[in-house]
C-alpha cells in the first residue's frame, strides 16, 4: 500500500495541500487542491515544468513511500490527501523511433562553437562550414536556435563566421550539459516543440550530456555527425555510437535540411537547395570506409 504522506509533521491546511514536484533533476515545492487526482497531477506537472513534459508519451506518476524509502508507481485511483513528494518519470524514447522533423516542432542547439576551440578540435573548419549552413537554414525556416558558450571569459565567444542573428537565446555556462533552467524556460515559450537538432563542440562532452538530458526529458535528439567533433576522433566517433545506441538519431546536415522542407514544393526548397548544392565536408567521418 502506498503510503501518501511523507512529511507528518505538517499537515495540509484549507483546500489546498503542499506538494513537492520532482522532474528529471528539478524539484519545485508547489500545492494542489485537496483530492487531486491522477490527470489533474499530469496537468500540474505541465504548468511547473512546462513543455519538456509530454503528457501524450504516458509519463509514470509516483509518490515517495515511508514505508519503502523509495518512489513508487501511483495507481490510476490514486488522490492527494497530505502532504507528499510526487514524481513524473517519463518513459524513454523507443529505439525504433522514427525521427520525423518539422520546422513547427524543431529547434536546433548550437553548443560551444568557441574561437579558443579553433586549434584543438579535429576539423574545425570544416564543422564551422557545416553549422554555417544549419543557421542559415534555420533562419530561412524559421527554426528557433539556442546557442550555448562555455566559460566565454576564458574561452572566447561564438567564431565571428557563424551567424547567430535572430537567435532566441545565446546564454553562457560553465555545466556540460546546454540543459539549464533558462533554456528549459525557452524552449517551454515554443509551443509543441518536440525535435532538437544539435551540434557544436565536443562530441563526447558537452554534445553527450546535452543530448542525454534531452531524451531524459522526452525530446527527440538529432545530431548532426558533420557538424560536431572532438579533440579525438576516438572520442569523437565513440560518443556518437554510443549515442545512437541510446536511441538518438545520428545523422547528416544535409538530411536534416531536406527533411525540414519535405517536399519540392515547399516554398523554401530553392533557397534550402542552394544552402546544399555543394556537397559538406566529410570531415573525417568515412575514415572507416
Amino acid at each position: 500500500m502506498i503510503q501518501r504522506s511523507v512529511m507528518a509533521d505538517s499537515h495540509s491546511s484549507g483546500s489546498h495541500v503542499p506538494v513537492l514536484l520532482s522532474f528529471s533533476v528539478f524539484s519545485r515545492p508547489s500545492s494542489v487542491a485537496l483530492g487531486s487526482g491522477h490527470e489533474v497531477l499530469l496537468q500540474k506537472f505541465v504548468s511547473v515544468f512546462g513543455q519538456q513534459v509530454d503528457v501524450q508519451r504516458k509519463p509514470v506518476l509516483q509518490c515517495f513511500s515511508e514505508e519503502w524509502q523509495q518512489y513508487v508507481d501511483v495507481p490510476k485511483s490514486f488522490s492527494v490527501s497530505d502532504r507528499c513528494r510526487l514524481r513524473l518519470v517519463p518513459l524513454h524514447m523507443d529505439i525504433t523511433t522514427l525521427g520525423n522533423l518539422s520546422p513547427a516542432s524543431t529547434v536546433f542547439f548550437c553548443c560551444d562553437m568557441q574561437e579558443r576551440f579553433r586549434p584543438a578540435i579535429k576539423y574545425f573548419g570544416d564543422i564551422i562550414s557545416v553549422s554555417q549552413r544549419l543557421l542559415q537554414g534555420a533562419r530561412i525556416l524559421g527554426i528557433p536556435v539556442v546557442v550555448s558558450e562555455q566559460y566565454p571569459k576564458g574561452l572566447g565567444s561564438t567564431v565571428q563566421e557563424l551567424d547567430l542573428t535572430g537567435a532566441k537565446l545565446v546564454f553562457p555556462k560553465t555545466k556540460f550539459s546546454m540543459v539549464l533552467p533558462e533554456v528549459e524556460a525557452a524552449l517551454a515559450e515554443i509551443p509543441g516543440v518536440r525535435s532538437v537538432v544539435l551540434f557544436g563542440v565536443e562530441t563526447h562532452v558537452c554534445i553527450q550530456q546535452t543530448a542525454l538530458d534531452l531524451i531524459g526529458r522526452g525530446f527527440e535528439v538529432h545530431i548532426v555527425a558533420d557538424a560536431t567533433s572532438s579533440r579525438s576522433m576516438m572520442d569523437r566517433m565513440f560518443a556518437l555510437e554510443r549515442l545512437a545506441r541510446t536511441g538518438i538519431i545520428v545523422t547528416t546536415s544535409e538530411s536534416v535540411l531536406l527533411q525540414l522542407v519535405a517536399d519540392k514544393e515547399h516554398p523554401k526548397f530553392k533557397e534550402i537547395q542552394n544552402i546544399i548544392k555543394a556537397s559538406a565536408p566529410e570531415s573525417g567521418l568515412l575514415s572507416k570506409v
